[in-house]
């Protein structure tokens, strides 16, 4: 039996129910790859319900504002796809009313949307031989024929695509396009996958040479930089406070925060009373303060860790914070923020 066949017989017997596989609808198909990027099915899965219980078609998520999909978004982190995610539907919606792109060259004009997306919405629902390579799809490759080119560069790109496109069943390219994901995703996963039940085993180059563990070969990033961030919760006798929306091209980019300093350390409390004091920040207005955290929160993201302390200030009469507490949780934050929000319960 061939490769494609072993695959595809074994994604008949063991795929997961998932409600993105009962269409064809691109709408639903698109939506559900972009919350999946960098984010596993349980996660995932939530999200994808809450955005077609909100935003049935692709004209409602084209017409709800920004603040609403981050809102919704919330939690998912690499916000860069919501606001993709946004565009597109305004895109489809207006430009194209209200209908996708029929083919994989067509889908890549989408914004946020990518080969793997491409590919992916092109063999599912229009059936065009387009082979889809992810991380999943990566690692049984690289496994199963013993591949050393690694995945992360642009070599390894074109390699794996091109190994893929040849592997693909001509005949029914979106099963075996899902299959291969999930069988990476459930059978051949990145740590301890139990080789003794895959189909695969007696060919799996990786497997009879002990390099399970070896396999995908990927280079190492950049260092990863160190941030320290010291956010100021404000709070007036009026219960009120400050949120403020981050501008820029950052990862938060129109979420919202409390004011920050960032420093070049972790501050205690006398250096921060006379930064406060030296950026007077609080004007005339008498303030007290004290530390909610007693250790700092690591937040790591693909680039930095962020060592984060939240600040409580207790700020008298006279200083302008306009929101109100008990609002505060209808502006879409990151997940940092979120759950100090969630834990703090003001």
């Amino acid at each position: 039996m061939s490769f494609s066949k072993i695959l595809t017989h074994w994604y008949s017997v063991n795929k997961r129910q998932l409600p993105w596989r009962e269409t064809t609808n691109p709408y639903n198909i698109w939506l559900s790859e972009i919350i999946l990027q960098q984010t596993q099915i349980k996660q995932g899965l939530p999200y994808y319900e809450a955005f077609v219980s909100a935003f049935p078609t692709v004209f409602d998520l084209a017409d709800a504002n920004e603040e609403e999909v981050l809102k919704l978004w919330q939690g998912l982190g690499y916000y860069s796809r919501a606001r993709n995610l946004h565009a597109a539907a305004k895109y489809v919606a207006t430009e194209l009313q209200g209908e996708f792109p029929k083919d994989f060259n067509g889908l890549l004009k989408l914004k946020g949307v990518g080969d793997y997306t491409a590919s992916a919405i092109a063999s599912i629902c229009y059936n065009e031989v387009c082979a889809v390579v992810d991380g999943n799809v990566y690692r049984v490759l690289s496994r199963y024929f013993g591949i050393d080119t690694p995945i992360n560069t642009t070599k390894g790109a074109k390699e794996f695509k091109l190994l893929a496109q040849e592997l693909i069943d001509k005949k029914d390219p979106a099963t075996f396009n899902q299959a291969i994901m999930e069988f990476g995703a459930v059978q051949c996963k990145p740590k301890g996958p139990d080789c003794t039940v895959c189909p695969l085993e007696e060919s799996c180059m990786a497997y009879n040479k002990g390099r399970i563990s070896d396999l995908p070969v990927k280079l190492k990033g950049a260092k990863v930089k160190k941030k320290y961030f010291n956010f100021l919760v404000i709070i007036t006798p009026e219960a009120t406070t400050v949120l403020e929306q981050r501008q820029g091209k950052g990862i938060w980019q129109n979420l919202y925060q409390f004011p920050l300093i960032e420093s070049a350390k972790a501050l205690d409390h006398e250096e921060l009373k006379l930064e406060l004091e030296k950026q007077k920040i609080f004007g005339e207005c008498a303030f007290e303060l004290s530390l909610y955290n007693k250790e700092e929160i690591v937040h790591k993201l693909s680039h930095q860790h962020l060592y984060t302390q939240f600040w409580i200030i207790e700020v008298g009469n006279g200083f302008n914070a306009p929101v109100p507490v008990s609002e505060i949780e209808t502006y879409p934050v990151p997940v940092l923020i979120g759950n100090f929000i969630e834990e703090f319960n003001f």
